[in-house]
């Protein structure tokens, strides 16, 4: 193998609010070398999530957080260029918690996952085959359990979990409501992802909205936004509705959770609201995927992404996650992939 030299950004600071340049330093250092059991990957593509964010702050979670010095940590897709690993050859596909640089090492172990072939889609593997669509998947259809004539409303619907949760609700027979900001997002979630309807939250008329698109309530709420409009959704909750709470990315930049007002009406309406975490069903996730694949053969499941390209532009485009800047799943494309 070739000297390769591989470009990380690293944890310098921890950040307060959006990703400051100084938070982080690009350096260059030789790509490592596979030991016995190990596996050296060049990765393709980096998902942008707002999990990676999180990871940042000097707080523990269902992942430990990233040191200072550390590789920011973020899911992504690449391929084995040397392996000295029974479980991976070179030329496999792999996802993996490859974090901001553009080589990793990978081991038999959970954290890695082969993509079965022999033409692999990446894109769809990182919007749908993976986390994400596993996180739409076990949390709609688990918690939420959308049955046909209800109505479901699914916020940050223009991002890459709520575009698959929606979806997936309207696969079940339920009519389908979004909340995104902005004109463009709307039309996105309603002639890309076939949602019924969506309502501007920019707007600044959500609670009337939602009596006007729910008049009959809010059967399911997937929630990835929390905040205010959570506590506006759970306003207008139906009996024995269910609430998902998946993400709160209102709420990441500043620590801050101010608790709903609305939650009495989960007692009112004898509703139920349930928090999450899709790694808890890793041994049910190929039968998930086996789901979503199916789906997307028959046209019945659209995905999006927002590319952008270069190690450089990760702070940058995960920043842009807390600004609006992204339409389905957020990736920036590290390598180009062999073509299958």
């Amino acid at each position: 193998m070739p000297d390769l030299t591989n470009r990380q950004i690293l944890l310098r600071r921890r950040p307060s609010g959006l990703v400051q340049p100084s938070d982080t330093e690009l350096v260059t250092t030789p790509a490592p070398e596979p030991a016995d059991g190990e596996a050296l990957v060049r990765n393709t593509y980096v998902g942008i999530d707002a999990a990676v964010r999180t990871w940042l702050n000097d707080q523990p979670g269902y992942l430990p957080p990233v040191q200072l010095g550390e590789v920011i940590r973020a899911a992504g897709i690449g391929e084995v260029v040397a392996s000295r690993c029974d479980a991976y050859a070179v030329g496999d596909v792999v996802t993996t918690l490859s974090g901001f640089q553009e080589y990793v090492i990978i081991r038999d172990d959970v954290f890695t996952t082969p993509v079965p072939g022999p033409a692999v889609d990446q894109l769809a593997v990182m919007s749908v085959y993976g986390p994400t669509g596993a996180t739409a998947y076990f949390g709609m259809t688990d918690i939420g359990r959308p049955q046909p004539g209800e109505t479901v409303v699914v916020s940050a619907a223009a991002g890459a979990t709520g575009s698959v949760a929606g979806q997936i609700a309207k696969i079940a027979g339920a009519r389908v409501v979004g909340i995104a900001g902005g004109p463009v997002k709307c039309r996105a979630v309603v002639e890309d992802f076939g949602f019924d309807a969506c309502i501007d939250y920019k707007d600044g008329e959500l609670p009337a909205a939602l009596k006007k698109h729910c008049p009959q309530g809010v059967n399911v709420y997937f929630d990835n936004v929390g905040g205010w409009i959570l506590d506006a959704v759970l306003g207008r909750l139906a009996h024995k509705a269910r609430v998902v709470l998946c993400g709160v990315i209102s709420s990441y930049l500043t620590g801050e959770h101010p608790g709903p007002a609305n939650y009495v009406n989960l007692l009112a309406k004898t509703a139920r609201m349930q928090g999450f975490n899709a790694l808890d069903m890793w041994g049910r996730f190929d039968d998930a995927f086996a789901d979503l694949r199916r789906w997307e053969q028959e046209g019945r499941l659209a995905h999006r992404e927002t590319v952008c390209h270069g190690i450089e532009s990760c702070v940058d485009a995960l920043n842009g996650l807390f600004t609006g800047a992204n339409i389905g799943k957020m990736l920036v494309k590290i390598s180009e992939p062999t073509a299958p």
